[in-house]
């Protein structure tokens, strides 16, 4: 088997410069900020919240709800479901598509109060190798159970949505091996369900159940 090398990465934060006070302004920056920007506000809060699941799964609902009290476009904006979505311009502009459609339906447009405005912010990230590398299925399970959460995150989130593999690496490492069963059960699992060290858990499960046939 080829070996699986284990990364993790280091991000570092950017303020972009661009704020909003209301939808319109809001969703004209979403249309123009990068992608890593839209990556961040909706993936921030899956790498804070390890062992539970935060309330509002991405920036833009938590701000919607608590600066402009719009509860149910915050829910509506919190239900996309991203793992449907394999790049991130496509979850680009289905949010675009949300707030658009609802600014159609309203004649009032609500401003936050002063100093609440959404801030737009982007991360630039760098890939480090880990001293981790699996040789065979139990080599692979041994390393997941130690490598941190960032390098977990790195291999089931990033490789997937930001760096555009289609699929986790996990599932792709499999797939490569032989292991194309383990590999689909878990490029169907939906990490957004899911805490991160709960998806850990039951990544490993499932593939030690295969080093016991």
């Amino acid at each position: 088997m080829d070996p699986f090398i284990f990364r993790t990465r280091i991000n570092q934060i950017e303020l972009l410069g661009k704020k909003a006070k209301n939808l319109k302004q809001l969703v004209e920056n979403i249309k123009t900020v990068p992608s890593s920007s839209i990556y961040h506000h909706t993936h921030r809060f899956l790498e804070q919240h390890i062992y539970f699941s935060p309330e509002h799964p991405n920036d833009f609902s938590y701000w919607i709800t608590t600066a402009l009290g719009l509860k149910r476009l915050g829910e509506i904006i919190a239900s996309v479901e991203i793992f449907q979505f394999k790049d991130i311009e496509s979850l680009r502009n289905k949010f675009i598509k949300i707030i658009e459609t609802y600014l159609k339906g309203t004649s009032s447009l609500r401003n936050c109060i002063l100093g609440e405005e959404f801030s737009f912010m982007s991360s630039k990230m760098f890939i480090l190798n880990t001293p981790f590398k699996a040789h065979n299925l139990e080599e692979f399970i041994s390393c997941l159970r130690q490598i941190t959460i960032h390098s977990f995150y790195f291999h089931m989130f990033e490789a997937r949505m930001r760096l555009q593999k289609d699929e986790n690496d996990f599932s792709r490492w499999f797939k490569d091996n032989g292991f194309k069963r383990l590999a689909d059960q878990i490029a169907f699992l939906d990490p957004y369900t899911h805490t991160l060290e709960g998806l850990r858990k039951k990544i490993i499960s499932l593939a030690t159940k295969y080093t016991q046939r």
